[in-house]
């Protein structure tokens, strides 16, 4: 695609940038095309590193959690970063991080997609009340059992009722994928509601409904307000993929565009 990869951004002079002297984990979001970066404006590139690095600093979550929530809001259905989630699983699995729990962290990336008929299936039933659509008539009450348990154990949404009324075999298969990731005991509830919460703030997707849920869940379950505003930061600070995107291009295109001005002023 005419983009250099995460490990080989290229400068105006067209060298290899090498990894920063700091370790993969503590460079926090950044990729080696920070060095770009330093290059052409080091006071601002510095200020914006000890903010963005700040939650891999802070001591307020285990590096290998946020190094986890760093998967996740790059493997976001909703997001689909190959470089961060690269990246963010390496320094995971250097903090400690199993096969499971990244395996866990991109099947939840998976499932976030469900907010489609979370935003979806409401404006179908009120569209259709408004038309005078009936859906048509079902041969047989559907079976849910996985419903039916999401019900036995408290953990139902009222959210889910609509998509559920359109298409309820549809949704207990639905439910019946989440409920073996999050019954697994690969994660404490606690872990599995502050990932919650990255994948609904973050800027790529920003569902309140879900983000307010999920906030509430991880304070029953014994989160602190200072845990819940660190992974709040990781979703910000996901802000310096923008830079980890366009400073690679920005002098690849540089390099082209001096390239074919030489070549121009040589053929004078």
């Amino acid at each position: 695609m005419g983009i250099p990869s995460e490990m080989e951004p290229t400068s105006k002079n067209s060298k290899p940038i090498a990894d920063p002297p700091e370790s993969a984990m503590s460079r926090g979001p950044w990729s080696p095309a920070l060095e770009i970066l330093r290059e052409w404006d080091p006071k601002w590139a510095e200020t914006c590193v000890r903010m963005t690095t700040n939650p891999w600093n802070s001591g307020v979550l285990p590096r290998k959690l946020v190094e986890l929530i760093g998967v996740a809001l790059n493997a976001a259905c909703t997001n689909l970063n190959p470089e961060g989630t690269r990246r963010h699983i390496r320094a995971a699995l250097e903090a400690g991080a199993s096969r499971d729990e990244l395996l866990m962290v991109l099947k939840m990336s998976s499932l976030l997609s469900i907010h489609s008929c979370s935003l979806g299936a409401p404006l179908l039933l009120e569209a259709a009340k408004a038309a005078g659509v009936e859906p048509a008539p079902r041969a047989a009450k559907a079976v849910t059992p996985a419903c039916d348990k999401m019900r036995e154990i408290g953990q139902w949404n009222v959210a889910w009722d609509p998509f559920y009324e359109l298409d309820p075999a549809w949704t207990d298969e639905f439910f019946a994928t989440g409920i073996g990731i999050y019954a697994s005991g690969v994660m404490s509830p606690k872990e599995i509601e502050l990932l919650a919460i990255a994948f609904d703030a973050s800027y790529t997707h920003m569902y309140p409904p879900g983000t307010r849920r999920h906030i509430l869940a991880a304070l029953k379950v014994g989160a602190t307000m200072e845990e819940i505003m660190e992974v709040l930061k990781l979703c910000v600070v996901q802000g310096a993929q923008a830079c980890n995107l366009g400073l690679p291009i920005l002098a690849e295109e540089m390099e082209r565009l001096d390239s074919r001005k030489n070549a121009d002023c040589g053929g004078d």
